[in-house]
């Protein structure tokens, strides 16, 4: 597996910290790698490790309450600091009240884990005050070309674009191969980690909202317009129901929601927001025909890319007419449109028309598949595989 420097430099100023190391990420996104690579990290320099995964029977049968885990900790422990990685470690119980006791002597401690039990983002819950957190995510697209050729395989932007960046799909060569992986992926995550986790009665709203969501990314939601499309399926859910089940799709990373930034009203709108997948397979898996949207799914990518990049995004809402993100970082901002070619007259003009009652107080971008330079005096144009390569807008 490639090395996640992105993630690790980020962890690193923490490595000796007492405060609890959390990895979270949607399942699958490389979150144990991560750990086994700062494990080596350390252990290369001579540190003590000490290594538990819970999902492995040597370990659960050994270890099954929080004190069998404080005892095992503390026969490794000597002078010298012990660097702790607990993988899957909420399968334990009351493993929080041992993780909070372990962080109290010269244990440095590295947690993740994610599955019906308790999902990735409730970490952060059960140790209150008491941790720093890492978001993780699925490859973006320097690091998918990298393991790419690590592993010998090819791959390409239109592979990006429709079956998206889980690492493991990676390692199921050819396009039917991984569209199952992700498909089984996909049941792993909605059924036995939400529907389980949540004890879902409504079985077959929740799939329908599931589908609906994942296969509409890009696009602004209300969970009132959310309930309209259920209603239109026979389905009778309630606006607080819905509400809710976008909540558990955030708490297990599937979706992220973005707000809308009014000038007229210079706030966030809150009832409205715009939902992007975690990946674009998300959508893709839900396509039939191979007839993949690749309009959306070129919003969501460079939405996931900004946001790998340190970017803070909003919808720009215009009196009612919408850029796709008022990007922000370091104190500059940034206006981005995307649309996936606006080499048709009719399509160019439509999508400049945005940018013209815009003063020049941030930069405006359009991000297009098209080569060919559209740059206007105004406007900046950058080819999406010339974006892909960017460190910095």
């Amino acid at each position: 597996m490639i090395k996640r420097e992105h993630y690790l430099e980020q962890i690193r100023p923490f490595y000796d910290s007492n405060l609890i190391k959390i990895v979270t990420g949607i399942r699958r996104c490389g979150k144990s790698v991560l750990m086994e690579q700062i494990a080596e990290e350390l252990s290369a320099c001579g540190k003590h490790t000490l290594a538990l995964n819970f999902e492995t029977l040597s370990v659960s049968q050994r270890i099954a309450d929080a004190n069998a885990l404080e005892n095992e900790v503390k026969q490794h422990m000597s002078t010298e600091k012990l660097y702790v990685f607990l993988d899957e470690v909420q399968n334990l119980p009351d493993w929080n009240l041992a993780c909070r006791s372990l962080r109290l002597g010269n244990v440095s401690l590295f947690v993740t884990g994610s599955n019906s039990k308790l999902l990735s983002r409730e970490f952060t819950r059960e140790l209150s005050g008491r941790y720093v957190s890492f978001r993780v995510r699925p490859f973006v697209w320097k690091e998918l070309r990298e393991y790419a050729a690590e592993l010998g395989h090819e791959t390409t932007v239109l592979d990006y674009l429709t079956l998206g960046g889980f690492p493991q799909r990676l390692e199921h060569v050819g396009r039917p191969s991984a569209l199952r992986f992700l498909n089984d992926l996909d049941r792993t995550i909605v059924k036995n980690d939400l529907l389980n986790r949540y004890a879902i009665r409504k079985t077959q709203a929740f799939e329908k909202l599931v589908n609906f969501v994942l296969v509409s990314n890009a696009r602004i939601f209300s969970a009132a317009s959310v309930q309209k499309y259920l209603a239109g399926q026979k389905i009778v859910c309630s606006v607080n129901t819905v509400m809710k089940y976008l909540s558990y799709l955030e708490e297990a990373y599937v979706i992220t929601r973005i707000p809308q930034w009014s000038t007229k009203a210079k706030r966030n709108l809150s009832f409205y927001a715009k939902l992007y997948d975690e990946d674009v397979a998300f959508n893709s898996i839900r396509q039939t025909g191979e007839r993949w949207d690749l309009t959306h799914n070129l919003e969501n990518i460079v939405y996931n890319e900004l946001v790998w990049r340190g970017y803070e995004l909003a919808v720009f809402n215009e009196n009612g007419r919408e850029i796709d993100f008022l990007a922000q970082k370091e104190g500059k901002q940034y206006l981005i449109q995307v649309a996936y070619s606006i080499a048709d007259e009719t399509t160019y003009q439509r999508e400049f028309a945005l940018f013209n009652t815009l003063d020049q107080s941030r930069q405006k971008i359009i991000i297009t598949t098209d080569e060919a330079d559209f740059s206007t005096s105004t406007v900046r144009h950058i080819p999406f595989s010339r974006f892909l390569e960017m460190d910095e807008l």
